[in-house]
């Protein structure tokens, strides 16, 4: 709908629209610019006061203000009011969203178009290290909630003539900025136009979640599909690294988390500790990490099915101290018991404060587990296989791909708990199907390099490179998942 040029059908339309006069941050201005009439609007928290004081100083000043009448509001504009983030706007619609965005509104009488002026500022927290992505060397800065400030923070690392952000608003309430982040020369054009389609073709009310809304709106999954399929990041040089090999970023505003485009199962083993270490010592602590993955998820159900099934392999392996008192049912109760517990305890320490979560934890562990094992509700034994599968999944960098692997893991407990070796196989057959059929943005193969093969690059995910060999001349090839 476009504006009037009487500024009384213009405020009218604007208190209709909006609570003027019953909400407290609505601040309005009625002014008079020599003999014309003009109204002021903007939301008390999102603007700079000093800015706006100067500003309505200079456009009241007799100076500035001699000739009486406004005449053109486009010269005006470009010679009076002295911002350089001032534009001029014809559309009802995208008015209202720039002024609950954070822009001030400027009507002047006789005209169809406002002047939007962008002196907004947030309410924003220091930018900090990631708690879930912390590193022993290298940056401490990280994404925050504030989408201007993580574009600058990319910006920041990548000064390249080819970086381009693109914005588009999601949600009929919220009206929630989404900043979609390429390089013009490395960008897969399939892809980033299918993302921004599909950004643009959202239906929802708003993004309650922030990223996370965002990303099971892009990508719905089925409830068997617990893996993540679509990787984040809070780091800016992690998310800077994969820009720079061709992936596309999305900053959510409101959101310190930001979203990676197109997604492997093989980026969730990655770190950034890895990176700020030597070749050799990165590429065997990325070894180890793969090798946390099976541990993770197989190392209780095997020790289960061994222990419960096959006590003869239990004697011969010394898993048990005392074998001949343990039976099937007993153990399966001990399993399903300590991965409770130490579930229980993981989430009360991440969720408490910093202060007390280590406390809390080992005073905890120690505690729980002793008078477990007294009470007879675990033994020795299973409470140290129990810790060391917590430990292989503490050792995986993603936390949503690590809680993905514990509910495997459950299943494939709960299946050889109750139907043995058959329970285990058949758990297992389903697992690999379930990381299968795990669905990818853009249709890209979600175990890229393995399938389809790419021996370099694969090469390059097990084993880390020296930084001279760790710039690709190219774009990795993914192979085209349309064709």
């Amino acid at each position: 709908m476009p504006l009037s040029d009487r500024i009384e059908e213009n405020i009218q339309y604007l208190k209709s629209r909006l609570p003027i006069g019953t909400s407290f941050d609505l601040m309005t201005r009625v002014l008079r610019l020599g003999e014309t009439r003009a109204y002021f609007l903007g939301v008390n928290g999102f603007c700079k006061n000093e800015i706006l004081q100067q500003i309505f100083s200079d456009l009241q000043n007799p100076l500035y203000v001699k000739d009486g009448k406004i005449e053109d509001i486009v010269c005006y504009m470009n010679s009076k009011i002295g911002y350089a983030q001032a534009s001029l706007c014809d559309s009802w619609e995208d008015i209202l969203r720039n002024v609950l965005s954070g822009p001030s509104l400027l009507l002047i009488d006789g005209f169809p178009r406002g002047i939007l002026i962008d002196v907004r500022t947030y309410p924003a927290r220091g930018i900090s290290e990631p708690d879930v992505e912390r590193v022993t060397r290298g940056a401490r800065d990280g994404f925050v909630e504030t989408m201007l400030f993580n574009a600058n923070l990319v910006r920041r690392r990548v000064r390249s003539t080819d970086l381009c952000f693109s914005v588009h608003t999601v949600g009929t309430e919220s009206k929630t900025d989404v900043c979609i982040a390429y390089l013009e020369k490395n960008v897969n054009r399939e892809l980033l136009k299918e993302l921004s389609e599909r950004i643009d073709s959202l239906n929802v009310s708003a993004l309650t979640m922030g990223s996370k809304s965002l990303e099971e709106l892009l990508l719905p999954k089925r409830w068997w599909n617990p893996l993540p399929s679509i990787q984040t990041t809070e780091r800016p040089d992690v998310a800077c690294s994969y820009l720079l090999e061709g992936h596309i970023l999305v900053i959510v505003d409101n959101s310190p988390v930001v979203l990676i485009f197109p997604c492997t199962v093989f980026q969730f083993t990655q770190s950034s500790e890895d990176y700020y270490n030597s070749p050799l010592v990165g590429t065997y602590f990325r070894l180890v990490r793969f090798f946390c993955i099976p541990v993770s998820l197989l190392l209780m159900p095997v020790f289960l099915l061994l222990t419960g099934y096959f006590p003869e392999l239990s004697d011969q392996w010394g898993l048990l101290s005392d074998s001949g008192s343990m039976t099937p049912q007993r153990l399966f109760f001990y399993v399903l018991a300590v991965e409770f517990l130490l579930d229980l305890l993981k989430y009360s320490a991440a969720l408490n404060s910093g202060r007390l979560s280590g406390s809390l934890s080992i005073i905890g562990g120690l505690l729980i587990g002793d008078i477990a094992v007294s009470l007879n509700w675990a033994s020795i034994e299973v409470l140290f296989y129990a810790a060391v599968t917590l430990l292989a999944s503490l050792s995986v960098s993603g936390t949503e791909f690590s809680d993905g692997i514990r509910l495997y893991r459950i299943l494939l407990i709960f299946a050889t708990g109750f139907f043995g070796l058959p329970g285990f196989l058949i758990g297992l057959a389903l697992v690999l199907l379930s990381i299968a059929t795990t669905p990818t943005f853009g249709g890209y193969s979600y175990f890229w390099p393995l399938f389809p093969f790419n021996r370099k690059a694969l090469g390059r995910l097990l084993f880390r490179s020296p930084t001279p060999k760790a710039q690709p001349s190219r774009i990795w090839d993914r192979g085209n998942p349309h064709k």
